[in-house]
Formats: structure tokens, sequence, C-alpha cells
């Protein structure tokens, strides 16, 4: 029987990524090079990236993203410290976001994130540095897959990472940067164990997930399929999208450090 998600890849795989391992620094490389080129893919991306624009708060402090690899956050949010667990070009700092970040105590004002926490096999070591560098009214904002029952059927059937929300524990075995993954780690941490995630972490508030986009993202094609509508169409996926958010495939999550 041939998995539906091979044939996908086989029928509409993006030929710049074919033969390319996942958790090589080429294939970030190469996926900054895709979402750059791709016009529906870089909508997306400044979208996203202006949302974080909004949500970082005022005054001082250092503004830090992690798993920066493929972005370019910095043309957006000025003065951002890029970052990333390989060594890539152009980025700031290289560390392993589940191991100590290189920053002292409370000197973070936001920490900003696009589909890396579903990657980080020790989320809970994550949330304990992201807590201890950020500053006091600091935050955590993140765009991640999210869990409905449309992402469900996407993510388990046609894509490629893992998408596990029956899976008890938080952590699980490293295999690599991005071929570690549980796509359902947000959901789970943030919404079926939200409980569990303030008995942990009492002084990290989960501020607000706002779900988003059901549709135009899978219409992209992201980063390792190709475009499926023409560019002047993503307007009009836009408005349909405003009916049809409890099909989100992602969620704006916003922790804030409260003391």
């Amino acid at each position: 029987m041939i998995d539906s998600r091979v044939l996908i890849r086989s029928l509409l795989g993006h030929s710049q990524i074919r033969g390319v391992s996942v958790d090589s620094p080429e294939f970030r490389e190469v996926s900054r090079k895709i979402i750059r080129e791709k016009p529906c893919l870089r909508k997306i991306y400044d979208e996203w990236y202006g949302m974080f624009a909004d949500g970082v708060p005022k005054g001082e402090g250092i503004i830090l993203e992690i798993g920066s690899g493929s972005g370019f956050c910095s043309e957006i949010i000025p003065g951002v410290v890029t970052s990333d667990i390989s060594i890539i070009q152009g980025i700031d700092l290289v560390f392993d976001a589940c191991d100590r970040f290189p920053f002292a105590d409370s000197t973070l004002k936001s920490i900003l994130m696009i589909n890396t926490f579903h990657h980080l096999p020790s989320p809970e070591n994550f949330l304990h540095e992201a807590y201890r560098c950020l500053k006091t009214g600091g935050k955590l904002l993140m765009i991640e897959e999210w869990m409905t029952p449309w992402s469900r059927f996407v993510y388990t059937k046609l894509h490629h990472e893992p998408f596990e929300p029956d899976v008890k524990e938080w952590e699980y075995p490293s295999t690599g940067p991005l071929s570690s993954a549980n796509g359902a780690m947000p959901w789970i941490i943030f919404k079926r164990d939200r409980k569990l995630f303030e008995d942990r972490f009492p002084h990290l508030i989960v501020e607000k997930i706002q779900p988003i986009m059901p549709i135009r993202y899978l219409l992209s094609g992201g980063v390792s399929m190709r475009t499926l509508v023409p560019e002047y169409s993503f307007w009009f996926w836009k408005m349909v999208e405003r009916v049809c958010d409890f099909m989100a495939m992602f969620a704006m999550i916003r922790l804030v450090k409260s003391e």
C-alpha cells in the first residue's frame, strides 16, 4: 500500500530540496531561498513577522529569535538577535535551545519562534531557560502547528513530520535538529496539559492562543511542496479563512513572564 505522504511528495515535492537531508545546514539555506522566492509563502512569513512585531513589548531588552536558519526576521524586526542550532550563514548565535542560553538572567524582552518549538526534544528544559532569561513582562511568542480535526488529518496523512497528539510525555529522543519533531507538542503542552504547564511554570502565563491559517499555508506548499494556487488568489483565501478558524493549522501562542 502506497504511503499518502510519499505519494504527495513525489507528485508535488519542491525540486530544490529533493535529496537534501533535513538535518543539514544546507536544508536551512535552501529553505531560506525558497521562502524568499515563493510569493505566497513570502507573504505568509511577512504576516507572521508582523504579528511578532506587534507582540514584542516596548522598552529596553534583547529580542532573540530561535531557529532563525530559514527565515528573514531580522529584516522585519530591527535589532533581533538570530540563532540556530547549526552554523548557518548570517546567523548571530549558535546554541542548543534545550541547553543553557548564552544570556544572563532577565535580559531578554522577547523570544520569537516560528515552527521551532515542536522540534525541541526537551521542551521543559527550553521553557525553564526561556523563563530565566526573560525580563519580567517579557514575552515568548511562537507560531506553531496546532491541533484541530482538519489539521490532524493534514499533518498525519500528508505531512512528512510526526504529529502525535496522544503521547503522554513531553520529551522524546533527539534524532537531529529537524528530524526530531512532534507537531502536536505545542497543543499538548499549552492546551491538553494546560493545568500541568501552569503547575510547573506558574509565572509563565499563557496570555493568548490565537488559532490561525487553516488554508493558506497548505496552498502555498510551504517549503517542501510546490505552490498550488496563483499569487493573485491569495487575498481571496485570506478572506475565506476568516470564517473557518475552527480548522486552523497553526496558532500564535503568547506567553508572558509575570515575575
